[in-house]
């Protein structure tokens, strides 16, 4: 480790106010990108996550620094320990849960808000890095990150576009017309593994996904128009 940081990883007022402020630029940093795409939890949620988890481990540094210090005496006399760590691990299962809310299940059956909740356990995670005044994996960890959240998604779009594998969410009339759907997309050149049936309700249309394999890529745009001239069909995506 660096050497020039010992006196920053000392349990002193400079170091205290390092940590928290590098919690909340490194949170707000990687909450940025959150915001932009309008997700539930952006730039503040990232930040707040952060610096709580900071916090919370330089509490535990705190509580074990008094009960060496000052509080040693009563501390002896009643037999009170304390465990850093502890503080740490209920930081990651309460983060846990606050992800959990970011996940939706849309009316196209897609799972929402995945990267979401794993970007603000992930915070929570470096925030306890930051608090715990290791620097040298707050930054690996902050570059590994940023990679992630804005180079990554390129490489994967560019990877779904040459996939053979398509999601089609399709809105159509009734049930009748799904047999004409498969057969529009089997003249094209595809073949239908798995379709999931949504019969709608009174005020709605049916819906369906249908899991379709192309013979080769490149064909996502002639299958995609094939389907939506269908009389029958009122919307689709590719999902």
């Amino acid at each position: 480790m660096l050497t020039c940081l010992d006196w920053l990883r000392q349990f002193n007022l400079a170091s205290v106010t390092l940590r928290l402020s590098l919690a909340v630029l490194c949170g707000g940093m990687l909450g940025l990108e959150r915001a932009r795409k309008r997700r539930p939890a952006g730039f503040r949620t990232y930040m707040l996550v952060c610096m709580g988890a900071a916090l919370t481990m330089i509490l535990g540094q705190y509580e074990a620094a008094m009960l060496s210090g000052p509080w040693a005496g009563t501390a002896a006399a009643i037999g009170m320990r304390t465990d850093v760590s502890r503080f740490g691990a209920q930081v990651i299962n309460g983060v846990g849960f606050l992800g959990a809310g970011t996940i939706i299940l849309t009316g196209r059956q897609q799972v929402k808000g995945l990267t979401t909740a794993a970007g603000l356990w992930t915070s929570a995670c470096m925030g306890l890095a930051v608090g715990a005044g290791f620097y040298e994996a707050v930054l690996l960890a902050f570059v590994f990150m940023n990679l992630v959240v804005h180079l990554l998604p390129r490489i994967e779009r560019r990877m779904l576009e040459n996939s053979r594998d398509i999601n089609l969410f399709v809105e159509f009339h009734s049930l009748d017309q799904v047999g004409e759907i498969i057969h529009q997309i089997k003249n094209q050149g595809a073949s239908i593994y798995d379709v999931e049936l949504d019969h709608g309700n009174p005020t709605q249309h049916p819906s369906a996904v249908f899991s379709v394999r192309l013979d080769r890529r490149g064909q996502h745009a002639k299958v995609l128009a094939a389907v939506s001239e269908m009389e029958s069909v009122y919307v689709i995506h590719n999902v």
